[in-house]
């Protein structure tokens, strides 16, 4: 009997034995991880394979891209953890003050995020090898500590980059540098569907990847973030701790635990022989990061940086004389990862306190931000921005609030109503309110990653206060729904334009074949007045017996509300039958891609006129530019990008006659170059210093800091716009632009100067330096050269710098739309 009974212990033992066995990637695939890139679909399916043949770990699908690839996360700790899962987010969640209850949380939290950047490749490897690591090897830390792994980011970026390598590859692969596997085509693998760097966009959301990881990531708050990443070839690589500039908000002991961290990988790195780096290139400011925001959010949260990115493929022969290959590069990332896994489940307790402390915002200068609500558009999109992050707002009660006034960068007054939002910072996520909304960021070093200024008043165009004690408020009252109906005695319906939103629906009237007419004059009619822009919509102009029932269907999908009027005689202004008053045209719209062209830029484009305006282009590569048949087209769009082999002698004569005939041509960023100076535009650029102020006499130890004179690295300036031109219309005298060069460009002496830097102009917030910004003063930003019936229109800084800067877009429509649209028919 007793041996019958040990056979059966002993039966249900190794049964237990084999249940638990996993196979590894390499067995699970048929190939040793670095052989080989691994498809997307691949990867996905290892982690599902893990999933179903493990209890203790549990795979969540959070999103899918525009290419319909799914999004995961895996959560990965001990069976007891996994079974108490909820609870244990619940009780995490409880020490920020996010929701209420037991806010004794003893794990660690720890997320680790992989492929943001598609072509930087070798992270979503190694992230199959430390799932497997954890649940074979390291089981012991996860007893308190819960992973939650996320292996691939950027899906889209990461199969483009992943199909043109193995189409091309020589095997076996070739270390060349010359090759072709290491000379990745335009737009490489790094963005997104829309071109976008997905690790700039964690604060604004503009990405439909970056809007669903958000909200699993709010669910969670985690107390680690890593974001790993690839940089050039010949880069050791770089962990914690950061580069300066840190942000004010980042408690010392993030940054001391990001010391120890990097203590514990340099242990790992040195016992190996590795090289690496630290404190240098990756600083912790702008708030958009994989790294920042997990930061502003309680995490510490750090970049990891690979050497590789796209041009390394299986593997390349480095400038010093070492072959990097995909495999060492996907074992370097396995090992910072479990590090960082060992090293959280060690301090699980010490995480928890300081992670809980971190939610204390009674030390924060400013209590309270107040933004005017003087348009209904403007103040939606923010409020629908902050619903995404969690941040709570509300009304006003009215009234005068001290402090620091946006729109004069000096101290005062401001009269505030209850329909005017207010965002306190005594709420959990106060810190990243502070982040987003501070006037200033204090900048304690200029040599900086990304761009200095942001802050949201600014981006979205608002009048606002920044207030050291707390403004009365109640709770925010939602819009009401605007229902309009249909007037068949309606001589014309009448639309304001002001917003974003007004394009939009414009856009969509156009799809629809209404044809809208837009008022170059204010006027006034039936009691009502209206601004310059305001939409009209004639019913002489669209005869169609159901024009009623189309048009009144689009208003209340878009949420305009249309004031109907029996006649076209104005009170004051000019009559609807006015020249002033012109039909608007359904654009045919060509955006330059390709060799030559910024990704970023074209995908800024591409994503704002297909998912904001929702209006249709055609996208023209670069390559038969200069071959195509410009007239089937009303408007051509050229963005920032560098176009000597592009924009010839013979195709800017050609676009130059093009334009004459009554095209529109937009040039945005540095674009501008190949126009500037130039006997065919009126375009000029602003002259440089003197020879001796540009001899280069600088120590080569201080020639990096003494460079950044030379630069402006994203800082907001105040502009004055004509709001009497069609460019500027349904702005305000005063734009707040984000500038991201040193380029200058002076005032157009042969065409219209409608946005630009007066005399006395002066950054506003972040960094420029000392040299550029003596050329910012009398110099231009958006303006419209005429030529014959058409027009050139120059764009200065970007108004679609990756989507957030949300106050510029209609300088945009309005370009398309609102100049030389009835001409060219």
């Amino acid at each position: 009997m007793k041996i019958k009974l040990l056979l059966i212990i002993a039966f249900l033992s190794i049964g237990s034995i084999f249940s638990q066995t996993i196979q590894s990637p390499s067995e699970y695939l048929g190939y040793e991880i670095g052989a080989r890139f691994t498809r997307h679909h691949k990867v996905v399916d290892y982690f599902k394979y893990v999933t179903k043949t493990l209890s203790n770990v549990k795979l969540e699908k959070y999103g899918e891209t525009n290419e319909h690839r799914p999004l995961y996360v895996s959560y990965i700790s001990s069976q007891e953890n996994i079974d108490n899962l909820e609870k244990i987010r619940k009780n995490n969640l409880s020490q920020t003050g996010i929701i209420s209850g037991n806010a004794n949380n003893k794990k660690a939290i720890v997320w680790l995020s992989y492929n943001v950047h598609g072509n930087e490749a070798s992270s979503t490897e190694a992230a199959m090898l430390t799932l497997y690591e954890l649940v074979t090897k390291k089981k012991d830390w996860l007893k308190n500590t819960v992973v939650i792994l996320d292996p691939c980011i950027n899906p889209d970026g990461r199969d483009r980059y992943v199909n043109w390598y193995n189409q091309v590859k020589s095997t076996p692969y070739n270390i060349n540098q010359d090759a072709k596997e290491h000379d990745e085509p335009w737009p490489g693998g790094r963005p997104n569907h829309y071109l976008f760097d997905l690790n700039r966009d964690w604060s604004w959301v503009t990405q439909v990847e970056s809007a669903q990881r958000i909200n699993i990531y709010n669910k969670w708050m985690p107390h680690i973030h890593v974001d790993f990443h690839e940089q050039g070839i010949n880069s050791p690589y770089y962990f914690a701790p950061a580069a300066e500039p840190f942000h004010e908000i980042i408690t010392d002991w993030q940054r001391d635990f990001q010391t120890q961290i990097g203590k514990n990988h340099a242990k790992y790195f040195d016992k190996e022989g590795w090289l690496y780096f630290t404190k240098e290139s990756f600083d912790l400011l702008y708030p958009s990061y994989g790294d920042t925001y997990p930061t502003y959010m309680g995490a510490i949260g750090m970049t990891y940086e690979q050497a590789g990115h796209g041009r390394a493929g299986l593997g390349i022969n480095t400038d010093e004389g070492e072959v990097l290959t995909l495999k060492d590069r996907a074992n370097h990332h396995l090992t910072t990862g479990l590090s960082t896994v060992e090293i959280s489940s060690n301090n699980a307790e010490k995480l928890n306190s300081e992670f809980k402390k971190f939610f204390n915002n009674s030390s924060l200068n400013y209590k309270s931000y107040v933004l005017k609500n003087e348009n209904e558009d403007k103040t939606n999109r923010l409020k629908a921005l902050l619903d995404t992050h969690e941040i709570k707002y509300e009304n006003a009660k009215g009234g005068s609030v001290k402090g620091y006034i946006y729109n004069t960068q000096k101290e005062g007054k401001m009269n505030i109503s209850s329909k005017d939002i207010v965002i306190h910072t005594n709420q959990p996520k106060g810190k990243m309110v502070k982040a987003l909304f501070e006037p200033k960021a204090k900048l304690v070093d200029s040599l900086t990653y990304d761009i200095t200024a942001w802050s949201l008043p600014y981006a979205h165009g608002f009048k606002a206060i920044a207030s050291k004690t707390k403004v009365g408020s109640s709770a925010s009252k939602n819009s009401k729904s605007i229902s309009n109906s249909i007037d068949k005695s309606a001589y014309a319906y009448i639309s304001k334009w002001n917003s974003l939103k007004d394009a939009t629906f414009l856009g969509a009237l156009l799809q629809a074949n209404i044809t809208p007419r837009f008022s170059e004059k204010p006027f006034s009619i039936e009691g009502n007045s209206y601004e310059r822009g305001t939409l009209i919509i004639l019913r002489n102009d669209n005869k169609e017996s159901s024009f009623d029932e189309k048009l009144i269907k689009i208003a209340n999908k878009h949420q305009r509300k249309l004031n109907a009027v029996a006649t076209g005689f104005v009170s004051s202004g000019v009559d609807f039958g006015s020249y002033s008053v012109k039909p608007i045209n359904k654009q045919k719209i060509a955006v330059l891609s390709g060799k030559g062209t910024s990704s970023l830029s074209f995908g800024e484009i591409w994503h704002f006129f297909e998912t904001q305006l929702q209006y249709p282009i055609t996208n023209v590569n670069s390559d038969s530019f200069g071959y195509l048949d410009y007239s089937k087209y009303d408007v051509i769009i050229i963005p920032n990008g560098y176009y000597g082999s592009v924009l010839t002698k013979t195709t800017l004569e050609k676009l130059k006659k093009w334009t004459r005939s009554g095209g529109t041509l937009i040039a945005i960023g540095g674009a501008l170059n190949s126009f500037a100076d130039s006997k065919e535009f009126a375009l000029k650029k602003k002259k440089t210093n003197s020879l001796s102020e540009n001899a280069n006499l600088t120590p080569f130890a201080e020639r990096e800091r003494k460079d950044v004179a030379n630069l402006i690295t994203g800082s907001v300036f105040k502009s004055k716009v004509d709001t009497t031109h069609p460019l500027g219309f349904g702005y305000n005298k005063e734009y707040f632009s984000l500038k991201l060069s040193g380029s200058s460009f002076e005032y157009l002496k042969k065409g219209n100067n409608v946005a630009y830097f007066e005399k006395d102009t002066k950054n506003v917030s972040g960094y420029a330096g000392s040299k550029a910004i003596k050329k910012v003063p009398e110099s231009l930003l958006y303006g419209e050269e005429k030529l014959g019936r058409g027009s050139v229109i120059y764009m200065v800084d970007n108004p679609l710098f990756r989507s957030f800067w949300e106050n510029g877009k209609l300088f945009v429509a309005n370009s398309v739309f609102l100049l030389n649209s009835n001409k060219l028919k």
